[in-house]
């Protein structure tokens, strides 16, 4: 590795798994600083441990991003042990799957709750000392529903929409402030999300999970569910200078299934 994020302090939320704890092993390999943040402070220690990083470069924090006041202290004790953040991935995410007759305001609410305003309430902690130091990448995890419609997971779709939407927004106003903003777009990735996702789905259709996936994989012209890790790679970039020149995009890493 080239150590891209050597002297990077970088926040990960939804550090306890899936594509977290992919983007977590990259960023270590990566040189970077770490603070892993979940709402499973146990699956917490466990990346933590497995990275093998000297105590002064990692620490872990359980918080629930729903939780604006809990959001805030956390990035206060980010701040507190290693002097600032550099880098926020805003990955901590939920899933729900039904009709839209069948989703009640409360679903709606539930991922937005999570999905959105975990993403805003990191952004506004951590937004003012990059400003302030005129230096920060702020990445979002978004999603292929967050540019297109798509049945059966209206109130996912609109909570990744906003994501999209709010990262454009920001990275407008933080753009004065050589602070970048961006956003990644997952397709289908092998994760607990997509499992869960793969059997929301067939109990909302009637279709085997197995059929689900088949059907799902015709419209990817690589054919195959992603790995975490063909994320990381892309977090790494967008949080090294390499990525110095771009900001305000939603990029997409879904196997060619949304094309435009």
């Amino acid at each position: 590795m080239s150590h891209r994020l050597a002297n990077q302090v970088a926040i990960i939320t939804g550090a306890s798994r899936g594509i977290g704890r992919a983007i977590a092993e990259a960023y270590a390999a990566e040189g970077a600083t770490l603070c892993l943040m979940a709402t499973d402070t146990a699956r917490l220690d466990e990346v933590k441990d497995s990275l093998g990083l000297p105590p002064d470069q990692i620490m872990t924090v359980g918080v629930n991003v729903t939780d604006r006041e809990a959001c805030f202290r956390a990035v206060d004790s980010v701040i507190a042990r290693f002097g600032r953040v550099d880098v926020l991935v805003n990955n901590a995410g939920v899933y729900r799957s039904k009709s839209f007759l069948e989703y009640s305001a409360q679903d709606f609410q539930d991922m937005l709750d999570v999905n959105l305003f975990g993403v805003l309430h990191f952004m506004q902690a951590c937004l003012p000392g990059m400003q302030e130091r005129k230096h920060g990448r702020i990445i979002n995890m978004a999603s292929t529903a967050g540019k297109w419609g798509s049945r059966n997971q209206s109130a996912y779709n609109v909570s990744k929409h906003a994501v999209v939407g709010i990262t454009r927004c920001v990275a407008l106003e933080a753009s004065p402030y050589a602070v970048t903003v961006n956003a990644i777009c997952p397709g289908f990735i092998q994760t607990d999300m997509v499992e869960a996702l793969k059997t929301q789905v067939a109990q909302t259709t009637g279709v085997s999970p197995e059929d689900m996936v088949k059907a799902a994989l015709t419209r990817v012209p690589l054919g195959r569910v992603l790995n975490p890790s063909e994320i990381a790679g892309l977090a790494v970039y967008l949080g090294s200078a390499e990525s110095s020149g771009m900001t305000g995009q939603s990029i997409h890493v879904d196997g060619g299934m949304v094309l435009s």
